[in-house]
């Protein structure tokens, strides 16, 4: 029988055995014999369900009313077991008790209270104290860069610093400078380092939440847009792979406009411009960062950094803004993609129900509002575009998609078909073809969850509002197909905008030779052509 014991019991005298054929004396002086009878009471099953009901009783606080027990004003649950069955008179003796609540004692042996196990601390305030052997591999390291710089280290000085010993990307080394030097001296002393660093436990932290600490406002526990600008225009001035920018400085100013857009449109899935750090620890924008830092090739780091792909981007919002006000309005928006787009869906991007609109002019998307739609746009397969697709397709707001609302989207399709000679397919095979793409726990709707995890979902709203890619889904272009072979690692995006970085490459280069300059720039629309 399971029993839990505790270690202020009444103990059980020889005398309440009351076995007249055997003295107290004998059964003291021999506790075994008191032991082996006590068991042998305890084994009838009487008496095992009789005391099991006793202590469960006395756990959860119930009152006992026992022949032979008595209560004492000290302890509501003192408890005496009942006399032996041999017994065939008296009543048991009430014996001196412990301290503490009382519960079924006995002459037994009593197990040892199980000794308490300690949590050891598992959070820290000013985080975890620094472990003595990284302590001592950080401050000799620190020493070998400060040696022979009594008076401190310069910006430029400090940057191996960074690197090497705080394991930063090196275009934070001025955030990281200006942290440690608060006064503004123009040099970082040895002690002023080790104290910001080592004392302040920045060693201990994880990269994510030491770049989270350096780039926020000390006020704040959320990173702004502005809270990037400080790196990337290091970045600017010290990649190898971003030169050419240097002589101008407001092409310099879009590319870092362009990145920061999106990182925001991938990190920050709250989409309200506050990017905390459990967002920018389940991104993958410190690989990001550290990749840029190592790579010459800014062009090969495919997430937020590449040149390419902020120049396929501008040059696209470029082409749309013809008045150049960089505004663009429905009209402009229209013409995207050869006019791959239905009106019903700009209308609805311009209703700003999938994202509220930066520009602050009524009727207007500015450049930020395009990046995240041409984010959206070209790489259906993301959960950012599932979640901007899904906003727009559903009008009433009620979180699915139903029939009329896919009949609604697609009624413009089936009348571009049949305008342009095509045969048209009927909604209901539609119905049925989307059905079947995403497999929808209820087949009368489509929740955003049904959608997220299936590759087939942005092929859905391609179906119901872009024509030019309907029909290639359609006819499966096998060149679409061999390059998601060859690079199965890149992303719908990746593919669009290194083929359309070729296009504009070639038609510069044409443009170029049919003027007979290698490079022509209109500085004041801050465009390359």
């Amino acid at each position: 029988m399971d029993m839990d014991y505790n270690p202020d019991v009444c103990r059980l005298e020889p005398e309440l055995l009351q076995l007249n054929e055997v003295s107290s004396l004998a059964i003291k002086s021999n506790s075994y014999v008191a032991d082996k009878l006590f068991e042998q009471w305890l084994s009838l099953p009487d008496s095992t369900a009789l005391v099991k009901s006793l202590v469960y009783k006395a756990k959860t606080g119930v009152s006992l009313n026992v022949s032979g027990a008595t209560s004492s004003p000290k302890s509501c649950n003192n408890l005496v077991p009942p006399l032996s069955p041999r017994s065939s008179s008296g009543s048991p003796r009430i014996t001196k008790q412990r301290a503490g609540p009382s519960v079924l004692g006995s002459s037994l042996k009593i197990a040892n209270e199980p000794t308490k196990e300690l949590i050891p601390q598992f959070y820290f305030k000013n985080g975890r104290p620094i472990p003595n052997e990284l302590k001592e591999r950080c401050l000799f390291r620190t020493n070998q860069f400060f040696y022979g710089h009594a008076n401190g280290l310069s910006a430029d000085e400090f940057k191996p610093v960074t690197k090497e010993i705080c394991m930063l990307p090196s275009f934070f080394s001025s955030v990281l400078f200006k942290a440690i030097d608060v006064g503004n001296t123009g040099v970082v002393t040895k002690d002023a380092f080790v104290d910001f660093w080592v004392n302040g436990n920045m060693l201990t932290k994880d990269i994510a939440t030491q770049i989270f600490t350096l780039l926020k406002q000390p006020d704040l526990r959320y990173l702004t847009q502005e809270d990037f600008k400080p790196i990337l225009r290091e970045l600017l001035v010290t990649h190898p792979g971003l030169e050419f920018l240097q002589g101008t400085p407001e092409f310099q100013e879009r590319y870092a406009e362009t990145v920061i857009y999106r990182i925001f449109y991938y990190v920050n899935r709250t989409g309200n411009g506050r990017l905390t750090l459990r967002e920018l620890k389940r991104g993958n924008l410190i690989s990001a960062m550290l990749h840029a830092d190592e790579e010459e090739d800014i062009n090969k780091v495919l997430k937020f950094f590449s040149y390419e792909h902020f120049y396929v981007i501008y040059c696209k919002f470029w082409e749309l803004d013809t008045d150049h006000d960089f505004l663009i309005d429905k009209e402009n928006l229209i013409r995207y993609g050869n006019h791959a787009l239905t009106y019903r869906i700009v209308d609805r991007i311009f209703s700003q129900v999938p994202r509220k609109f930066t520009s602050e002019v009524e009727g207007k998307m500015g450049y930020e509002d395009f990046v995240y739609f041409i984010l959206s746009e070209e790489d259906k397969s993301s959960e950012p575009s599932l979640e901007y697709w899904f906003k727009c397709i559903d009008l009433d707001g009620n979180g699915v998609l139903t029939r009329n609302e896919l009949q609604f989207f697609y009624e413009e399709q089936l009348h571009r078909m049949e305008c342009m000679a095509q045969e048209p397919v009927l909604f209901e095979d539609i119905l049925c073809q989307i059905v079947d793409m995403v497999k929808p726990q209820d087949e009368e709707y489509f929740t955003l969850h049904d959608l997220k995890g299936n590759k087939l979902s942005g092929s859905c709203f391609n179906i119901l509002f872009n024509l030019n890619k309907f029909m290639a889904f359609e006819s499966r272009d096998p060149f679409l197909i061999r390059q998601e072979r060859e690079n199965p690692t890149m992303t719908e995006w990746d593919r669009f905008a290194h083929r359309e970085y070729i296009r504009l490459s070639m038609e510069e280069d044409a443009d170029d030779a049919s003027n007979g300059s290698a490079d022509v720039w209109d500085e004041s629309l801050e465009a390359p052509f």
